[in-house]
């Protein structure tokens, strides 16, 4: 009698928690070929059809949804056991995934990354510049930096502030010369506004501690910062955005700061990490290394 693999069962169950063998090859790090002939294998085991394939999706067959319902949550935990064990030791090794909105992780994630990758031979990154929130569970990565207008919102995750970045507010010559000028957060209302997706009101706060808050009805909408950036720089409207986003531009005098005596709210950055007691070494390591260059 055959020994069943207890590595097809996990197969099985990541295809169906990612979506897919291609997905599931990539979590386990295993070729595609190799988690599709698990599958096959526990498939042919177990004498039935688990899961229905066609060529756009997975359906998981009765059968593939008992065996599902009662073995993943044991696959679950062993796999949180093993991160917890591996939190304990501090070598940095395996792939550490990442997802993060544009505007923060093309200017403050990269360098980090690089230094990792150099520092620790072991170890791999992936890293997802994303536009929209990002479950941590639902997409199976290690850590999800998200950024925060006001609060952050309750959940089961667990959140460590990161970054509180300064924003400003960011016009071309070109445009600021067609209207007149912006002395006060007031006079935005006279000019054509670049405003992110989430956007109704911008606050500033004034050298004497008092506070205005200006309604934000933008001519153009874009959770991409440098979808904005772009359209600021062709003269298109008044970008807020954080301060390092528009250095260079400033620098190269396609834009300049607008109501530089006006302080915009930071942007806060929370890293998101899924419900773990112990942190995995890739990922104390790389956000003690992003800590580290956070703006005074």
């Amino acid at each position: 009698m055959k020994t069943m693999s207890w590595d097809d069962f996990d197969a099985f169950c990541r295809v169906i928690e990612h979506g897919g063998f291609s997905a599931a090859a990539q979590a386990m790090e295993w070729p595609k070929s190799s988690v599709s002939a698990s599958v096959a294998r526990l498939e042919e085991e177990l004498k039935t059809r688990l899961l229905e394939r066609t060529t756009r999706r997975l359906r998981l067959t009765e059968a593939g949804e008992a065996l599902y319902r009662n073995v993943a949550p044991m696959f679950l935990r062993l796999r949180e056991a093993r991160s917890e064990a591996m939190a304990l030791g501090d070598e940095v090794f395996g792939t550490l995934r990442i997802a993060a909105p544009y505007e923060f992780g093309a200017h403050h994630l990269a360098a980090v990354a690089c230094d990792m990758l150099q520092r620790y031979p072991a170890l791999k990154i992936d890293i997802d510049v994303e536009h929209s929130r990002v479950d941590p569970l639902d997409r199976h990565v290690d850590v999800v930096f998200t950024a925060v207008e006001d609060r952050l919102p309750d959940s089961s995750f667990v959140a460590r502030r990161v970054f509180a970045l300064h924003r400003g507010l960011f016009a071309a010559p070109g445009l600021l010369a067609q209207h007149r000028p912006v002395e006060r957060p007031q006079d935005l209302v006279d000019v054509p506004l670049l405003a992110s997706s989430g956007d109704t009101e911008w606050l500033f706060t004034a050298v004497d501690g008092s506070v205005e808050r200006v309604p934000v009805v933008p001519r153009m909408r874009s959770p991409n910062a440098e979808v904005r950036r772009q359209a600021a720089i062709a003269g298109l409207g008044v970008l807020r955005v954080t301060a390092s986003y528009c250095r260079d531009a400033v620098r190269a005098g396609l834009l300049r700061d607008v109501l530089p005596g006006f302080t915009c709210d930071p942007l806060r950055i929370y890293a998101l990490l899924p419900g773990r007691h112990l942190m995995p070494a890739k990922v104390r390591v790389f956000l003690d290394a992003l800590s580290a260059t956070a703006p005074p």
